[in-house]
């Protein structure tokens, strides 16, 4: 796919249009979509959603952009909503989980494997390592709650196994920052540490809202661990991006992260029905970069090729299984800790206020030890084992 982010224009804002059908349109199969087909739903309502995000607050900060921002932010809500709602009812909101972790674990190993700077590629090695290890938790409280085999959903792309345990994940707040990115950074760089910023976002505010709806205390206890690791990747990930961008730099860098995101999910969807989806945002995505290009030059007067260089897209998120690549990461790097914004090698330099800092919070427990205490996963689904057992 051959696109320009200065050149091409794509759909005009005024013909940016929805109905109530076309909003709730007919969502995917946990069953008979390809699971990849979920990963780049999660993924896009994540990104859409910070798009978003941006937008409101740049709202509160900026008189003269009021009246484009309420306009970008319609239309940005209503993607959000349509690609939202493409998670159908066959799916238990366990099982949504565990398909927003393997979309953390395969989307951020592309990444890794994309980014060039080693330091920022060793920070998604880093969290990457934690978001597996989620998996694996969840899939032991699907397993409890449901009977269920969380492979249903991964369909065998994403491997069920510990990595570092969630148990050592909980850092004090300053040792969850990392170095930003210069001013000067590739593109690419940028894109990587917005996507992925968003895609954190999306994650924790989902278990925020749905751990209270468990009547199980283990699963409640559960979520809330977990969704306190996601804040900390909001700030892991949220500190790569370079705080002396201005606000219509960091607009501009947005939209162009929208538009490359939905041309790699257009470019490797097999739904024809959803591959349709992902083009016409595409289109509607360069259609709102082009505005805020429009808003750049305006009020900042500057050239917006200082931001987006060539207008060349870089190379894109591969949404395939990375089975092989991970296992390298966990038997390297699991023991790898956090000392201030630098990694250690181990867990003996790890930065010592985090050691207090887990020490009071698993004082009663860790929820996330407890339920994979006698959890181990094999493959084959829940039906396959109750049939052995008969």
């Amino acid at each position: 796919m051959s696109l320009n982010l200065l050149t091409d224009r794509g759909t005009p804002l005024d013909r940016q249009r929805f109905t109530w059908k076309d909003l709730v349109q007919k969502p995917i199969s946990k069953l008979d979509d390809d699971a990849f087909s979920r990963v780049r739903t999660i993924l896009m309502n994540g990104v859409e959603l910070d798009s978003l995000r941006v937008k409101q607050v740049a709202l509160r900060m900026n008189g003269p952009l009021r009246q484009s921002l309420a306009q970008l932010m319609r239309i940005e809500h209503h993607q959000a909503t349509l690609v939202n709602w493409l998670i159908g009812a066959d799916h238990s909101p366990i099982e949504t989980t565990i398909g927003y972790e393997q979309t953390a674990i395969e989307v951020t190993a592309s990444v890794a494997k994309l980014e060039t700077d080693p330091y920022l590629a060793q920070g998604y090695r880093y969290a990457l390592l934690e978001d597996f290890d989620h998996l694996y938790r969840y899939s032991a409280l699907l397993d409890r709650l449901e009977g269920k085999d969380a492979n249903n959903i991964t369909q065998g792309y994403t491997d069920i196994v510990p990595a570092r345990p969630t148990l050592v994940h909980h850092r004090a707040p300053e040792h969850d920052l990392l170095e930003p990115y210069p001013l000067d950074a590739t593109l690419a760089t940028k894109l990587h540490a917005i996507t992925l910023t968003g895609g954190e976002y999306q994650t924790h505010d989902y278990y925020m809202n749905i751990g209270p709806l468990f009547t199980d205390p283990l699963a409640r206890q559960l979520y809330a661990e977990i969704a306190s690791v996601e804040a900390q990747h909001i700030t892991h990930y949220g500190s790569m991006i370079n705080p002396n961008e201005s606000l219509l730099e960091k607009m501009l860098l947005q939209e162009a992260c929208e538009v490359w995101n939905y041309a790699a999910c257009a470019e490797q969807e097999d739904n024809p029905r959803i591959k349709a989806i992902w083009e016409r945002f595409l289109d509607y995505e360069l259609g709102h970069l082009n505005a805020v290009i429009d808003l750049f030059k305006q009020h900042e007067q500057r050239d917006p090729a200082e931001i987006l260089g060539d207008g060349k897209l870089p190379p894109r998120i591969v949404f395939e299984s990375h089975r092989e690549y991970l296992r390298e990461v966990i038997a390297k790097e699991t023991g790898m800790r956090k000392d201030g914004t630098a990694f250690t090698p181990d867990e003996s330099q790890e930065g010592a206020s985090s050691l207090a800092y887990r020490e009071q919070l698993n004082s009663e427990g860790s929820p996330s030890e407890t339920v994979s205490a006698s959890y181990r996963w094999t493959a084959g689904t829940e039906l396959v084992r109750e049939a052995a057992l008969a």
